[in-house]
């Protein structure tokens, strides 16, 4: 039918919900991990990363909930979930003050390796979901868009921890929870520029 886009195959949406739950379990799992590894060393970058796993559950559940409906009222739940996108960026911002007012730097070693487990889950997470990232439209994309920038935060995140074994210093941490903060807010306008577009193709 033409209010829906990408789900009229009952065959296709099966697959999709799977994976879809997969990718939200894996969220769920690694953002227990970096959370406790955030708290015990005092990272920024970790902790905005953690905060970010935990909205990647919240979204990949709220995706499972509005496949199968139609296109219209998918848009709206993609506009939605632009906002979604924006809560581990205020959660980030919040950090990064604190760090601010007592600049002391993270345990290197653990900020790598959290780093790394990080940028395993999310490069998996977004492997799963690049075959699904045009099928259920704007939610579909939103998780894609999510797990893919959050791989590109990891790596920074191994970095920060790299540069502040050399340095002891406080900032690349800081720098990179910074750096989360822009990709949410660019990963938030993509959603809402797909959900708009949607919304625009339902119409009569």
């Amino acid at each position: 039918m033409a209010d829906h886009i990408g789900v009229e195959s009952d065959g296709a949406e099966p697959g999709m919900r799977r994976i879809i739950a997969v990718v939200a379990l894996l969220n769920l799992a690694y953002f227990g991990v970096e959370f406790a590894v955030a708290a015990a060393i005092g990272s920024v970058s970790l902790f905005a990363d953690s905060v970010d796993f935990l909205e990647d559950t919240s979204l990949n559940f709220l995706v499972l909930l509005a496949l199968g409906w139609s296109a219209k009222r998918r848009a709206a739940m993609g506009a939605l979930l632009g906002a979604v996108l924006l809560a581990p960026g205020i959660a980030t911002i919040w950090t990064a003050w604190d760090k601010f007012l007592d600049p002391l730097a993270p345990a290197a070693l653990p900020l790598s390796l959290a780093g790394l487990g990080a940028l395993a889950v999310n490069s998996l997470c977004a492997l799963l979901l690049a075959r699904f990232r045009a099928a259920g439209g704007s939610l579909t994309r939103a998780a894609f868009l999510s797990a893919r920038n959050d791989a590109l935060a990891n790596i920074a995140i191994i970095g920060a921890g790299v540069l502040t074994a050399y340095t002891l210093s406080p900032w690349p941490d800081l720098a990179v929870g910074l750096a989360i903060f822009a990709m949410n807010l660019d990963a938030a306008r993509e959603v809402w520029q797909a959900a708009h577009r949607e919304y625009r193709g339902a119409a009569p």
